[in-house]
C-alpha cells in the first residue's frame, strides 16, 4: 500500500519552520542544505544555507517533508490545502492547535464538532495551514 506524505515549500525559513514542528509535534528531524547536496557547485548563488530537503519523522510513523524554494523568486506562498493532524484526545489536539496558532492566524477556533471532540483550523506563523482534530467521534 502506498504511503502519502506532505511536502511543504517555504521561502527561506524552512529550517525554522521544521524545527518548530519538531518541537511542537515531536519526532526526529533531518535537514540537508543546498550547500550539503552533491550538486552544491551547480546551485544558484544565495541558496547555500537554504534547505534542499527536510524530513520530520513523527513518533507515530507519519512524515512531514519540506524544502526552501531556493531556485526561484516567484514564491506564491502555501495555498489550496491544509495539513490535517489527528490526536487520540482533545487535550493533546488543543495543545498542538494552540502552539500552531500562536503568532499565526486562527481560521476556526478549536471547539467540539460532530466528528471530533475537538477541531480547529489555523495558519501558523510560517504560512502552513493546519486542521487539528482530537478524539474522533465514531461514525454510525
Amino acid at each position: 500500500m502506498p504511503q502519502i506524505n506532505n511536502y511543504l515549500f517555504f521561502h527561506g525559513n524552512c529550517a525554522d519552520a521544521m524545527r518548530f514542528y519538531q518541537k511542537t509535534l515531536g519526532g526526529k528531524l533531518d535537514l540537508l542544505t543546498y550547500a550539503q547536496s552533491p550538486g552544491a557547485d551547480k546551485m544558484p548563488p544565495g541558496t547555500a544555507d537554504r534547505i534542499m530537503h527536510a524530513r520530520l519523522l513523527l513518533d507515530d510513523g507519519g512524515v512531514i517533508m519540506a524544502s526552501d524554494d531556493g531556485v526561484t523568486d516567484t514564491y506564491e506562498g502555501m495555498n489550496g490545502f491544509y495539513v490535517s493532524i489527528i490526536y487520540p484526545t482533545a487535550a493533546e489536539a488543543k495543545r498542538v492547535f494552540d502552539a500552531l496558532g500562536k503568532g499565526g492566524k486562527v481560521n476556526l477556533a478549536f471547539d467540539k464538532s460532530f466528528w471530533a471532540e475537538g477541531f480547529g483550523m489555523a495558519v501558523d506563523r510560517f504560512g502552513t495551514p493546519w486542521m487539528v482534530n482530537g478524539a474522533m467521534v465514531p461514525t454510525p
